[in-house]
Order: C-alpha cells, then sequence, then structure tokens
C-alpha cells in the first residue's frame, strides 16, 4: 500500500510469500565457497519461490560487483533502462566476473518459471532495476551500490535486507531513503503474465472448461462474424503496486457456461491497465459471445503480485467448476471462481481488484466492480466476416 514516505512509497507493498523467503535466504547465505548461491537456491528444492530465489539472486549479483569492471557494466545497464534483464545482461558481459554469473542466472530463471507453474518455454524472467529514479544521480557518481530483492510487507516489517559487494546484509528502513543506490531484483510481470494465462488457457482446455486463446495476430472474424462486449473504457482506484515496480500486471478471467452447457473461463490479457486512477480507452474484446450458451457472463480482475503460481491457479478453479452443472438458466460463476483460489492466496497473490456481474450481450455504458474498486463502460460490438 503506497504511502506518503519516500522509500515506502517507492518499495513496499509488493505481496510475495515472505515466508519462504527465510530458508533459502540461508541456504544462499550458507553456500559452501566455490558454490553458486543463486543456482543452489534455485534447485535445492522443487517448492523454492519466487521471493527466495529473487533474494539469492542479489546476494550473488551483489558479491560479483566486488568485480570493478563488471560492476561499470552493471551500472551503465541499470543508468540506461529502467530495468534490463539479467539473463541477458549476464550473458552479453564481457568481463569474467559476468559470464560467471550467468550459469547461476539462468538456474534461477528456470526456478522461478517451476515456482510460477509457466513451464520450460518462459525464457528469461529475472530483471534489475533501480529501486528510485531518485538514486540515479548518486549511481552515477560512482557511488557503491547495495542488492536487494523486492521487498514485501506481508510480514508486517519496517526494514529489508540488501547486501553490499561483500555479501554483508544491511538492515534498510522502508520508511526512509538508504544513502546510497539500491539496485532491486524482482521477474518481468509482464511477460510472467502472458505466459501465464497461456498456462491457464491449456490447463482449463484439457479440462473441458475453455480453449487455448488464439495465437497472436488470429483474427476473431477469421471464421464468421461474431458478436462480443467490447471494453471501451475501465479504471481501477487501486492495483496494490508500489511506485518503483512500475505497471501492474493486471489480467481478468471470464467465465459463464460454454455451449455445451459445461462452465468455461476465458482469460483476457490487459497490459495497458498499468496505474491506479487513471482512465483507459482500449477497445478490448471482453466477452466473445460465440464461445457462450446464455447471454450472460461475469467477470474477475486480478493481478499478478509475484509467487503467482499459475498451473495451481488453473486446477484449484477447474477443481470447483468441474463440480457445477447447468440447471438450464444463467446462474453468476465469478462467486465459485473466487472460492477455488485458497485463502492463502488471498495475502499474497494473485490479488482480486475487482468483479463484474452478469455482463450481458446487450450491456451498454458504465458497469461499477461489484467491490467498488473500478468501473468499466462496455458497448456490443459485432466482429463481421471477412
Amino acid at each position: 500500500m503506497r504511502t506518503s514516505t519516500p522509500l515506502r512509497t517507492a518499495l513496499i507493498g509488493v505481496t510475495l510469500a515472505a515466508t519462504a523467503l527465510i530458508p533459502l535466504q540461508a541456504t544462499a547465505l550458507a553456500a559452501p565457497s566455490g558454490t553458486d548461491p543463486v543456482a543452489t537456491a534455485a534447485s535445492s528444492s522443487s517448492s523454492s519461490s519466487v521471493s527466495g530465489i529473487e533474494d539469492a539472486t542479489a546476494l550473488a549479483l551483489a558479491r560479483s560487483l566486488a568485480d570493478p569492471a563488471w560492476s561499470r557494466e552493471v551500472r551503465r545497464a541499470a543508468l540506461a533502462a529502467d530495468s534490463v534483464g539479467l539473463g541477458r545482461l549476464t550473458g552479453d558481459a564481457t568481463t569474467a566476473a559476468g559470464r560467471k554469473l550467468a550459469a547461476g542466472i539462468t538456474e534461477a530463471d528456470r526456478g522461478v518459471a517451476a515456482a510460477k507453474g509457466l513451464g520450460s518455454g518462459a525464457g528469461s524472467l529475472l530483471r534489475l532495476g533501480l529501486a528510485d529514479a531518485s538514486m540515479r544521480n548518486r549511481l552515477a557518481s560512482g557511488a557503491a551500490p547495495l542488492v536487494a530483492a523486492t521487498p514485501s510487507d506481508d510480514d508486517g516489517r519496517s526494514t529489508f535486507t540488501a547486501y553490499d559487494s561483500t555479501g554483508t546484509a544491511h538492515e534498510l528502513d522502508l520508511d526512509s531513503a538508504p544513502g546510497r543506490p539500491v539496485y532491486l531484483v524482482d521477474i518481468d510481470g509482464a511477460k510472467a503474465v502472458a505466459k501465464g494465462l497461456e498456462v491457464i488457457d491449456r490447463t482449463l482446455a484439457s479440462k473441458g472448461l475453455g480453449r487455448p486463446a488464439p495465437a497472436a495476430g488470429t483474427s476473431l472474424a477469421a471464421a464468421s462474424g461474431i458478436d462480443t462486449t467490447r471494453i471501451d473504457s475501465v479504471r481501477v482506484s487501486d492495483v496494490e503496486e508500489p511506485f518503483f515496480k512500475g505497471d501492474a500486471e493486471i489480467f481478468t478471467l471470464v467465465t459463464g457456461f460454454g455451449k455445451d452447457g459445461t462452465p468455461r473461463v476465458d482469460t483476457v490479457e490487459m497490459p495497458y491497465l498499468n496505474d491506479e486512477d487513471t482512465t483507459y480507452y482500449p477497445g478490448q474484446v471482453l466477452v466473445n459471445w460465440s464461445t457462450y450458451k446464455y447471454d450472460m457472463a461475469d467477470a474477475v480482475m486480478m493481478e499478478d503480485d509475484g509467487d503467482t503460481n499459475y498451473q495451481a491457479l488453473a486446477k484449484a478453479i477447474a477443481a470447483v467448476l468441474l463440480t457445477i452443472t447447468d440447471q438450464g438458466a444463467y446462474i453468476p460463476l465469478a462467486d465459485a471462481l473466487l472460492d477455488a483460489i485458497p485463502t492463502s492466496w488471498w495475502t499474497d497473490d494473485p490479488d482480486y481488484v475487482d468483479s463484474w456481474y452478469t455482463l450481458a450481450r446487450t450491456s451498454n455504458g458504465q458497469r461499477n466492480g461489484a467491490a467498488g474498486n473500478g468501473w468499466m463502460t462496455v458497448s456490443p460490438y459485432h466482429v463481421p466476416e471477412l
């Protein structure tokens, strides 16, 4: 949650699974000399958390910065962009220290993909950026940076851990800006959401609850004209994103009864919906009515906050929706979908943003979310045949 304090505004509020962090920190800190703490933490357990891998990566990267040439290389990259992919940064390294770190980063990326249920094709997900833009001048002037994993406020802590180039841990106050620049290690949320929704589509399709999303570039009108509901504008009031992390990672699950009377879920990626209290005009198709039996559907908007495991989310949704049968009339499915998510996830991820019940094929105008956290203006939109 944002506050008026500068660094807390910049850092706090990323809802990661903090309870899984401690054992993986210990693994990284206790790694024998000559071993790679990133790879050790990423491969130590099939249940390794994203937050734990981020912390191990932050420690390993901090130690690698003891090499002056590599430290300058990382500084240049951090000053050139808001964030840089660690896989690319280490893969393109011209120094021995950077190249040595590359294998560990590759293993850590695999660990992140596994923890998020994304499979082997997710590619590089870990990235690096300054905690706050106000630190740029100090970094450019040569101040030695610290490195930290994206902090969490789930455990109520007022501090977070950052590492220097000797591997020494520093506890920094979330309520006041440190005197040194801080690199933050986190994941590419937009890429993770895109890959995660593909996982949900495939998993639910295999259970008979939907079908995979059309391939990129596929026209909705390729086969025939269809009736849809389009989002003309949308606004949310609170997406629980700290300033430093930049764009929120929002997606919507649309659910209703398919043509065969079985509940179905369609995923809608919303990469443009970046900031709270901002109105967007996407002209995006929300519901494709050709896939639904009734002229009613529900929509649940959610946000990926780090440790979201999309495979587990899809299986949990499927387990509940498969128990619901068509009674010959439309019944809302949004509550069933929300009930499918384990209680523990509500304090971690994915965050619930809002939900819209009984969207009709004829819905037109502003619809407020049931939680009062957002609204959409929608309109019927017919996509004609080519």
